[in-house]
């Protein structure tokens, strides 16, 4: 049975679109790592697609790579072992901490960490779970889309002109919005999800617009 936090995600969001079965293995290789409360959801829903791909629960194993090049050279590397639990359809990863669950965002569209100070101290396991629970109550479509310029969103126009995501796929701009390129539907393509963003990354180092942290501060804490 779901629990409350859970059943808010699902009446905002919509049952899942795709659903992969979560290994036993996978359960026992993440425990200790990963909150008790995502591995139960993990358990119970599978890995999954959500409203045709804006949202996606995944194998944090086959994101590790990713991890480690956005991650390389930021504060968050000293902080915490940090892994992806979900993404979204434009390539923004969304990590949880072996010590502060939830607590930062790869925005890699915009080649940018969002994470709070406050967010990135250790946590007790009952706050880790918290963080997965506020994480799924609080989502909302728009938490996972994009607008164009003139402040139009861009997903379901995306999916009906590039068509439907599978699990190893987002929606990328060509050129990168690094590079030069606009907040525009002609200007999305369907892409490689690992390649898309490796070559982001190669393009710029991210920045932290809404990170100030204190590194030695928080690793005394």
């Amino acid at each position: 049975m779901r629990d409350e936090d859970f059943a808010l995600f699902i009446e905002e969001i919509g049952e899942a679109t795709h659903r992969s079965p979560v290994p036993a293995s996978a359960l026992s290789a993440w425990k200790g790592k990963l909150p008790d409360q995502l591995l139960t959801y993990w358990k119970d829903e599978g890995w999954c697609g959500y409203a045709n791909g804006r949202l996606w629960t995944v194998n944090p194993e086959d994101y590790e790579d990713l991890v480690d090049e956005w991650l390389e050279g930021s504060p968050l590397e000293q902080i915490d072992a940090f892994h992806v639990f979900a993404r979204s359809a434009f390539g923004h990863l969304y990590l949880c901490g072996e010590r502060t669950g939830h607590s930062a965002t790869v925005c890699c569209t915009i080649n940018a960490i969002m994470a709070l100070p406050a967010d990135l101290k250790p946590q007790s396991a009952a706050d880790r779970d918290l963080s997965v629970r506020v994480f799924f109550s609080s989502s909302s479509l728009d938490d996972f889309d994009y607008k164009d310029e003139s402040g139009l969103p861009l997903f379901e126009r995306a999916l009906a002109l590039r068509g439907p995501l599978v699990p190893d796929e987002m929606y990328g701009f060509e050129p990168a919005i690094v590079a030069g390129g606009q907040w525009r539907l002609d200007q999305l393509r369907k892409v490689k999800l690992d390649q898309h963003l490796t070559l982001l990354r190669q393009l710029a180092a991210p920045s932290s617009p809404l990170t100030n942290i204190d590194i030695d501060k928080l690793l005394k804490s």
